[in-house]
């Protein structure tokens, strides 16, 4: 336990925390706004400047500008205040007293400061996936204990971060092709563009697997015959694969489909990589530019076979089960969006619990979507902010002093907001822009 300090140095500690917390939520959310923002390079400085001036006088740009001071007002101030509670409470019921206690109080007030991003402004996945850290931090917790050591054993799998991606595929997934309206409009916009198939597609899949019968086959052909393929579907097939991928085969597909999933990836994940790059080895570039950029040339290879890979095989295992079974329903839709999970494997070790954790967030709230647009969940049990109340007791939750050194401790949830907000945007519309830690690129 480190001794309580002095009054000038927990003011210098407050007011490091609120800068580094304001600053990095701007960095962090400026960088999808920044990407958005930037041109076509045109052919001379003038043309440039004029781009420019017009795209920062667009009210899109604005409201974008609008919600990354927001973004970065809220880290700023949750950071400060969790830090302040924190302090005040040591220094008048003692740090050792009350170790087991501040962070409980610290978090619960600090959560209210996601308010300031906007009251109408929902941060769900945020807040689930905030939730999901404390739940990872508490089961390693309890495995070095000795009352609970048994029962967390079987958190120490190794592989545990793909099987959480194989869970959050089949609901993610399956919301791509049932139900999108479960899931965030950016992250539908990420779905749509790397799941590679038209809306009319979709709706005839949705069509067949939910017993239904079919609204929109002649939409489909026409849809076709604008890309060259001229297809006549059969209103009583019992699979959909001549929907899905026309006159091709199934495997024909999949070749076709990686292909082109992979060139929709590479834009993404190249300033991923690049970027940190440029600012962390800033000087490394000078001295060591071939190693550096090496290394940016195979984290985007890397991260872009997982993307293409994870998007092929969601088509590929689909068609395999409904070619098996011989028909399509919603449970099939569902195994088949299960395996592609398993595309994590190709990502770097250091970045695959952060991607699985991101994406069960996301699967936890589409879930609770479906569940409460279904009926099964009773309009007086819906809370209009719930992602306040998840954010504020999953702060509240956060590992004590015992877990880790006080600075640790006290800064841990906004660090973990700041590594959310890195993965995502990657997974904005048009903005693939994200951050990494220099571990990521050296």
């Amino acid at each position: 336990m480190s001794p309580p300090t002095s009054d000038s140095g927990n003011l210098r500690h407050h007011t490091l925390e609120e800068t580094n917390g304001f600053h990095n939520g701007n960095a962090e959310s400026s960088k999808t706004e920044v990407n958005s923002a930037a041109p076509p390079i045109p052919s001379s400085f003038r043309d440039a400047f004029i781009a420019v001036l017009r795209r920062l006088f667009e009210e899109s740009y604005f409201l974008q500008l609008k919600e990354t001071l927001r973004y970065g007002l809220f880290l700023g101030t949750f950071a400060g205040t969790f830090v302040s509670m924190d302090e005040f409470i040591g220094a008048f019921g003692g740090h050792r007293r009350t170790a087991r206690c501040r962070a409980l109080f610290a978090g619960a007030v600090a959560g209210q400061s996601m308010l300031l991003t906007g009251l109408e402004a929902q941060h769900t996945s945020l807040a689930i996936y905030i939730l999901t850290r404390v739940a990872v931090l508490a089961s390693r917790c309890g495995i070095k204990s000795k009352r609970f050591g048994r029962i967390c054993k079987p958190l120490t799998w190794k592989h545990k971060d793909i099987f959480l991606m194989c869970l959050s595929s089949s609901q993610i997934l399956s919301a791509y092709i049932l139900h999108q309206d479960s899931l965030p409009a950016s992250y539908k916009s990420f779905l749509n563009k790397h799941g590679g198939k038209d809306a009319v597609i979709l709706q005839g899949v949705k069509d067949i697997a939910s017993g239904k019968a079919f609204t929109n086959l002649h939409a489909i052909e026409k849809y076709y015959k604008t890309v060259g393929v001229d297809v006549k579907l059969d209103p009583n097939m019992q699979v959909p694969c001549s929907i899905v991928h026309g006159n091709q085969s199934c495997g024909g597909h999949v070749i076709s489909f990686l292909g082109q999933a992979y060139k929709r990836a590479l834009p993404v994940y190249f300033p991923v990589y690049l970027i940190p790059a440029l600012i962390v080895h800033r000087k490394g570039l000078l001295q060591r530019p071939f190693t550096i950029l090496t290394k940016v040339l195979i984290g985007t290879a890397r991260s872009s076979l997982f993307l293409s890979v994870y998007c092929t095989s969601a088509w590929m295992w689909t068609c395999f089960l409904f070619r098996i079974f011989k028909r399509c329903n919603i449970p099939m839709v569902a195994m088949g969006t299960f395996p592609p999970g398993l595309g994590l494997a190709i990502e770097k070790k250091s970045r695959r619990i952060e991607i699985s954790l991101y994406f069960l967030a996301r699967a936890i709230e589409s879930f609770f979507t479906c569940i409460a647009d279904a009926g099964y969940l009773p309009p007086s049990r819906r809370i209009k902010r719930a992602d306040v109340v998840v954010f504020s007791l999953s702060t509240a939750s956060s590992p004590g002093p015992s877990s880790c050194s006080s600075s640790q401790w006290s800064s841990w949830p906004y660090r973990i907001t700041i590594s959310y907000a890195s993965i995502d945007n990657t997974c904005k519309p048009r903005a693939s822009v994200g951050s990494q830690t220099s571990a990521d690129t050296s």
